[in-house]
This record gives structure tokens, sequence and C-alpha cells, in this order.
């Protein structure tokens, strides 16, 4: 079998850890498996890199951000290659460019365009372990970029298409998906199975077990893959195509993102437009916005409405750049902006055919006190903004209410 093995960054938190990754690579080796293994870089690294360019530079310059980034993963995959060597087995270690990951050029949050895996054929043949750097490819022109938040996992879900692997397994810190993020609710259950679609919606809205990008490639590409722990040998979540009794669960999972930012613009000109106005110059900046709420004011004098939208707490600054920008040419009142929200959510595939679930989230949030400042809805999620103070609270209630 060649599988496709990836290890996250607390996985690869420690040298002792990075010699379990090679045990276990190990184990799959003596059976005659052919393995690629993706690691993300150790823990904390990511972060330490991107504070020291921040003490130097507020919004440091992207393409450097990258070739900064691009250096975690690089320690991780030689030391990966190091503990299979001292374990007596060949190992190679590669860079997402000499791997063959083509992206496009968009800095910090490059997307894939192709991936041309000759390279690792060859190695596997001669008989060796192949460990590609995650989270980073190369341009046509040979500029280094990374693949934004996940991006270790997109690499994995991505080499395993494109080698028509026999299996994925990303590997983390957790067991599986769960029904909520067991460290908040401490009685969230795991799952055997889970459905693209649920799992895409989970990932969408801040479960920390899968970013989107990595499950809308594997749902495109048919990747079936498992989620599961590496640090033990229990069986994780089998993330697949939708099967007919997943609708028998109307909820599968709560989640909670707190990784979210919140900016209301205030006497906002109510005319064609404006808009689009807006939101194509915050595009243009490459901050994607995520939920929008428009309330017309029925004041009296000129027509004016406010207008909110959420953008990832990062993008933030970025997101204020471009409407000061715009403030002159557009003539709005004020712009108010805060990253103490919280994104609550339900999933399931299930509320395709089931009614009246809305209704009992909003009750249940009631009950706690707990204030609605935004909904945004789709046939299989519901998600609400809350105070982020009150989040974890809002997240135990909603997942008591439907889950148990």
């Amino acid at each position: 079998m060649l599988i496709v093995q990836k290890y996250g960054g607390t996985s690869v938190g420690n040298p002792d850890r990075i010699k379990n990754v090679a045990a276990r690579v190990a184990k799959y080796r003596a059976k005659g498996d052919q393995v690629v293994v993706v690691v993300s870089a150790m823990s904390g690294v990511t972060d330490n890199l991107i504070k020291m360019a921040k003490e130097i530079m507020p919004l440091p310059n992207e393409r450097e951000m990258d070739v900064l980034l691009a250096t975690g993963e690089q320690t991780t995959i030689a030391l990966t290659a190091i503990a299979l060597h001292s374990l007596d087995i060949p190992a190679v270690s590669l860079t997402g460019a000499q791997a063959g990951i083509v992206t496009d050029g968009v800095h910090t949050k490059a997307r894939i365009q192709n991936i041309t895996p000759k390279k690792i054929h060859e190695l596997l043949k001669q008989g060796n372990v192949v460990i590609v750097a995650g989270f980073q490819g190369q341009t046509a022109e040979g500029q280094v970029t990374t693949l934004g938040r996940g991006g270790s996992d997109l690499t994995a879900i991505a080499l395993a298409a494109a080698l028509k692997a026999d299996l994925c397994q990303i590997y983390t810190d957790v067991d599986g998906v769960y029904t909520a993020d067991p460290r908040i609710v401490p009685n969230a259950k795991k799952l055997d199975e889970i459905s693209y679609d649920e799992m895409l919606e989970l990932a969408s809205l801040g479960a920390k077990v899968m970013q989107s990008r990595s499950v809308e490639f594997a749902k495109k590409f048919g990747v079936i893959f498992e989620v599961r722990s590496s640090l033990n040998d229990n069986p994780g979540t089998i993330v697949k195509e939708e099967a007919k009794n997943m609708e028998d669960i109307v909820v599968r999972g709560v989640s909670l993102d707190k990784n979210q930012a919140k900016v209301t613009l205030v006497a906002v000109p109510d005319k064609p437009g404006i808009a689009a106005r807006i939101f194509k110059a915050i595009g243009e900046a490459n901050v994607n916005v995520d939920m929008i709420v428009q309330n017309i004011s029925h004041g009296s004098g000129k027509p004016a409405t406010d207008l909110s939208f959420t953008v990832d707490k990062p993008d933030l600054l970025k997101a204020q750049k471009v409407i000061d920008s715009l403030k002159a040419e557009i003539g709005f009142g004020q712009a108010i902006a805060t990253d103490k929200i919280g994104k609550l959510s339900i999933v399931g595939v299930g509320m395709k055919s089931h009614t009246g679930i809305a209704a009992r989230m909003f009750e249940t949030l009631a009950s706690e006190g707990i204030n609605i400042d935004m909904i945004s809805t789709s046939e299989i999620k519901i998600s609400v903004v809350v105070d982020l103070a009150k989040g974890e609270q809002a997240m135990k209630a909603v997942h008591a209410a439907f889950l148990g």
C-alpha cells in the first residue's frame, strides 16, 4: 500500500515526539507499505517567526514572510529524516518545491495549482520514506509561497490525490473528530465517520481538527481520509462521501471560532453599488469576508444603513486599512472594529430533513442570557456571532441541548 501520513505541530513538537513519529512510520514500513510523510513546523515555531517579524514591522512584506515561514517546516522534515536514519530506515526530506508542488503567486495564502510527483515516485521506488514539508510550495517563477492556515493538511490531501495513494491519514493531538472541542466540552463524543460536507462546515467554522480548503480538495478528488491521534493507536474518524443513514443524526457537531473579528460601518449611504465597492476593495486586498449583515435605517435625513461584516482576526488590520482608504470616497460615519467576538455554529446533514432547529438553538442561548449579534445559515448549518467572553458557555449549552 502507498500511504500518505500527515503529522501536525504538536505531533512533532520536540525531538522525542519526532522519534515517536519515526517509530510509527517504521511499523508501516515493516508491513511492506510505501510511506510519504507530510509534516508541519514544530508547535509554536510558526507563531514565534511571525512574532519576530512583527516586532520589526507591524505589517511585514508578504513575500519575505513566506521565505521566513517556510523555514519552520524545513527544520521538521530534516529532523524527521534523521530520526528515521537512526532506525536504519532510508529516508529523504523534500521541501514543497522539491516535491513538485506548484502554486499561484498569492503570498501567505497561495493555492496549489498542480503537483508533479515524479521525484517522490523515484525516491519511493528506491526504497525511501519520503518526507515532504507541508504548508509550502513554489510558483512557476520559483518564488517560495506558503498555503495559509491548515496548509499542511492541504499538502497531504493534495499529495494523496496526485500519488493516487491507497490511504491518507491526518495525525493530530486528538483521537478524531468530536461533536465539540473536548477541551471546552468534556463530554463531547468522538465520531466514527463524518461526511465531507459536515466536515467542511465544521472546518470552516473554526473546528481546529482540519482546515476547510483541505476538506474541499478531498471532496473534489474523492480522497477518503482518516483523522487520528499520533499519541496512541486508537482508530480515528473517517471523512468520506455522505451516506443515506447520516441524515438520521440532526446535529453532528458544534464549533466555536474564536479567530473572528467584526467591522461595522455606521451610516453608510443607502444607494446601489456601495456594498459592491466596499467588498471589491476588501477582496482585492485578499481578505476573506465571512458573515455580512446590513441594517436599513428608517430615520429622517438621507437614507443610510449600518453594514457589519466579519473577517479572520489576523486580517483585521488589513481590512481596516482598506476601509480607511474608502472613507472619503463613500462618506460613511465611522468604522467600529472589535475582535472580542466568537462564531458559534451547529452542523449536520440531518438539518435538511428536520425543522425547528434554529428556534431551539436561539431558545437555548436566550435561556443562558446570551445575546445574538449576527446570524447566518446554510442547508446544513446555523451560525451566530456572540460575545467572545460568553462563547464557551454558549457552546456548552448548545451542545447539551442537541447532543446531550
